[in-house]
């Protein structure tokens, strides 16, 4: 090849080579699309009224509970009621022989009437000897009868009188016999002393009772209304009192009273309870103060016995900021924050200090205040003082009670909690 041909094709070469590289660069400027700002879902707080109440565990238990026990000894001769039945005041439940008690009636009675005999013996014969002892005195005086004759008659006035004390005496014994006696025959039916449902019968036809023995022969108990013992820290109520002296709970007045109950398969007793007093002294051992309930209990659906969780309300927080539960997250320490997108639409870190969970949100008591914008979309995508681009969102409300067992709910018009 000569040289000039050389020349030529390496200028060819050359220009092909520039052209791949330039048409190389323009397509990787036109791939690379142009910087913009992160885009990131908000949602503004606003203060709401929220009706503040805590779910505390405990069990239900009678209203009256009566242990029936024999008062006399005997042989039981028939039982009356039917196992698990309702009986009324004054039903007759079991009947002890009561011939042995009739015969002690009886004799009681006897014995009256003999003591009765003789004092009406002795009050007759009283009158007679008084005045015997009276006119041998006056004649005493005159000398006109011995002193012996009248020391005879005073001595019969005494012992007279002192064998009347003694009738009289006899009489009250006996009265006291008979009555003794007759309240031990009025033992023997042995009647239902509150109205309620009876248990199981502990003794069958023949055996034999023994008066005030520890084990009862059944147990009534009145089950409308009933009673639900629950249990509270005294840690929640300390903390309940700071916010109520606080002023971030005010009482709701007689809608403060009202308790509704949660059964041990979730489902929600249809009929609310009230509050009757709660207990002055704390458990040592727990920490905990008792709280007794009353709920009505028309259909008996609440048994001695069962385990319930009871919503008590605290009271009301009229501007309660809450915050979407996707909106807060957790540093490395453990600390609850929240990522705000400022007034000058930048990412700013929030430290927030959490109350409680009410369904799907977060109470917050510190670190936001009305108008913030907490970012709920997009955090994976920012961090704090980079600008953004912050689009409202709208996230569904769960407006059920998302705590267990002892934790804090809320109700009301917020939630809407059964």
């Amino acid at each position: 090849m000569s040289s000039g041909r050389c020349a030529e094709f390496l200028v060819v070469t050359g220009l092909v080579f520039a052209g791949l590289l330039l048409s190389g660069c323009k397509s990787k400027v036109v791939a690379s699309p142009p910087a913009g700002l992160a885009e990131v879902g908000t949602v503004t707080i606003h203060p709401e009224r929220v009706v503040l109440t805590t779910e505390l565990p405990g069990r239900t238990a009678a209203y009256l509970v009566a242990e029936i026990r024999p008062q006399v000894n005997g042989l039981i001769q028939s039982r009356l009621f039917r196992e698990g039945a309702n009986v009324n005041a004054g039903d007759l439940l079991y009947q002890i022989d009561p011939a042995p008690y009739q015969a002690a009636l009886n004799q009681a009675n006897a014995a009256l009437t003999t003591a009765e005999a003789d004092l009406v013996t002795a009050e007759a014969n009283l009158p007679a000897l008084r005045s015997r002892a009276e006119r041998l005195k006056g004649l005493v005086a005159i000398r006109a009868v011995a002193q012996q004759d009248y020391d005879d008659a005073s001595a019969a006035l005494r012992q007279a009188e002192a064998n009347l004390a003694a009738r009289r005496a006899s009489v009250e014994i006996s009265r006291t016999a008979v009555e003794s006696a007759r309240i031990n025959l009025s033992y023997t039916p042995i009647k239902a002393p509150i109205t309620g449902r009876i248990g199981i019968s502990n003794v069958t036809v023949g055996a034999l009772a023994t008066a005030y023995q520890p084990t009862p022969l059944a147990v009534v108990q009145q089950l409308d209304p009933i009673y639900v013992d629950v249990v509270q820290s005294n840690a929640e109520l300390l903390h309940l009192r700071q916010r109520m002296e606080s002023g971030h709970l005010r009482q709701s007045g007689a809608f403060q009273s009202n308790v509704k109950l949660i059964l041990e398969d979730d489902s929600h007793y249809p009929l609310v309870g009230t509050m009757q007093f709660r207990d002055v002294t704390v458990d040592p051992s727990t920490g905990s103060v008792t709280l007794r309930l009353v709920f009505p209990n028309p259909n008996q659906v609440l048994l001695p016995g069962m385990f319930v969780r009871a919503v008590i309300q605290e009271g009301v927080s009229d501007g309660a900021l809450l915050v979407p539960q996707q909106g807060v997250t957790r540093d490395i320490k453990g600390n609850a924050i929240a990522m705000v997108v400022n007034g000058e639409d930048k990412v700013e870190q929030r430290a927030l200090e959490p109350d409680r969970v009410i369904g799907d949100q977060w109470l917050v008591t510190s670190g936001l205040a009305a108008g913030d914008r907490v970012i709920v979309e997009g955090l994976q995508r920012v961090r704090p003082g980079v600008p953004v681009r912050a689009v409202p969102v709208t996230v569904p409300a769960g407006r059920g009670s998302g705590s267990g067992a002892g934790q804090p709910t809320v109700q009301g018009n917020v939630t809407g909690a059964k």
